[in-house]
């Protein structure tokens, strides 16, 4: 716990002045957070990130992740965002052949989804940041929320826990830490939203964190299924006590696209 508590000290003290100030700083961090991720989630499916078709996927990524601010930059030569990242589908598709199924389907399916699983939900904390004034408001509001759902889904599911949410996947969570979780996500939401200039009335401000409590916990489960499978305990370890970069933002990555796709912002 000790180690958990420094790490996450250090961690927030180099994190919150990039997210701050925003700006290519923070496109920077995001792009490296991002790249991180998809090396530890190529890891654990034992693809080989230094090889071709695993910067074939980086580049997937990469893509992926340009901020639509800067999105006529690379029209410039020609071609949409969406183009860009369909020739290198193609490419990864081509390369299946080229290395006559050493690179499998499967393979392949798996570096794609990779690159979007990881690039979208980062993409959307780029967009979230670069939202105007609101951006900081949105992206606290968020940790604020996974915070909330996070520790209450413990506290409570320690507390009066009997039915297990999902023990195949993840043995520990509970229905009724769930369901605590989001309620500890409602009234941190309503309390922020007190505070802060966060525009949404009570009642949606109420419907949208119940769905985006949810949303963060089944990416929690998702990332719990993924190491399950792949027999490992955590993504990664450059995060001492807290494993790597995709164990922190499992649940970022499905709430901060749903904060765009509900219109919160």
């Amino acid at each position: 716990m000790k180690q958990r508590i420094i790490t996450a000290v250090i961690a927030a003290a180099l994190f919150i002045p990039f997210v701050i100030y925003g700006n290519m700083p923070f496109i920077i961090l995001t792009y490296t957070m991002a790249t991180i991720a998809l090396f530890e989630l190529l890891r654990m499916g034992k693809q080989a990130f230094f090889s071709f078709e695993g910067i074939l996927s980086a580049l997937l990524l990469w893509v992926i992740l340009i901020p639509s601010q800067y999105g006529h930059a690379i029209e410039h030569f020609g071609f949409s965002k969406l183009e860009y990242t369909y020739m290198i589908v193609l490419l990864l598709l081509a390369y299946t052949v080229l290395t006559k199924n050493r690179l499998t389907f499967e393979k392949t399916g798996f570096l794609i989804l990779s690159a979007i699983y990881v690039g979208i939900g980062f993409y959307y904390f780029i967009e979230t940041r670069n939202t105007a004034n609101a951006g900081i408001t949105y992206i606290l509001y968020a940790l604020c929320l996974i915070w909330a759902t996070d520790s209450g889904a413990y506290f409570i599911g320690r507390a009066l826990g009997k039915h297990k949410l999902w023990p195949e996947i993840s043995p520990n969570k509970t229905v009724e830490g769930a369901l605590g979780g989001v309620l500890c996500a409602v009234i941190v939401a309503v309390i922020f939203a007190f505070f802060s200039d966060i525009s949404i009335g009570v009642v949606r401000l109420t419907i949208s964190t119940v769905i985006l409590s949810v949303s963060g916990q089944i990416g929690d489960l998702v990332e719990s299924a993924y190491k399950r499978h792949y027999g490992v305990k955590d993504a990664g370890n450059i995060l001492p006590g807290h494993g790597g970069i995709l164990d922190r933002f499992d649940s970022l990555l499905f709430v901060l696209p749903l904060i765009h796709f509900l219109k919160l912002m």
